[in-house]
């Protein structure tokens, strides 16, 4: 296969995460007070699919296009940077080991590694952000500014468990189900 046709394949390929991204941003599952969801397991799931560069752009563009789409478009760039940092740190980490025909025990521990790390990154950003609007935005004191950060991060917290173990167990599904169809080495 040429080179131009293996680009066209990944283009394609970001392209439908980036769709996918977008779509499950809608299912939420109401979880002890606040709502789980698979948009952070899906950008980890990019990084670990992509590398960090190319999982940036799918889970950046999917989030970020939500943003717009779901009236918060004042977001979308923080959004998109927020989200795609999710697959940049997961495929820094996991990528080379998650891309393994025969997986070792460090593979396995760095594929996990990326996606904890990836998924507590957003956590981090996600607090920074609470941290600089209510601040800076909102003009809010610095112990309401605290109170709020954490108020936010029980909800952050588990929806990062949840990504955290949510990714690698759909990456466990979804390679051999596109080895045998022949389309991951396209990606």
């Amino acid at each position: 296969m040429t080179q131009s046709r293996n680009k066209t394949f990944r283009m394609c390929f970001i392209g439908l995460m980036a769709a996918i991204v977008f779509v499950v941003n809608y299912f939420r599952i109401p979880f002890m007070g606040t709502q789980l969801h698979m948009t952070n397991a899906l950008c980890v799931l990019c990084g670990l699919l992509f590398g960090p560069s190319a999982g940036f752009l799918a889970a950046g563009l999917g989030s970020g296009l939500y943003d717009i789409v779901g009236g918060y478009g004042a977001e979308c760039v923080i959004t998109f940077i927020n989200k795609g940092a999710i697959a940049l740190v997961a495929g820094l980490i996991g990528y080379h080991a998650a891309r393994r025909d025969n997986p070792t025990t460090a593979d396995h521990a760095k594929v996990i590694l990326g996606s904890v790390l990836g998924a507590l990154t957003y956590v981090a950003l996600y607090m920074l952000k609470t941290f600089v609007a209510g601040n800076l935005v909102d003009g809010l004191t610095m112990d309401a500014v605290i109170a709020k950060m954490l108020t936010k991060l029980p909800g952050s917290l588990m929806n990062a468990v949840f990504a955290f173990i949510v990714a690698p167990l759909l990456l466990g599904a979804l390679k051999p189900a596109l080895k045998k169809a022949g389309l991951y080495e396209k990606l």
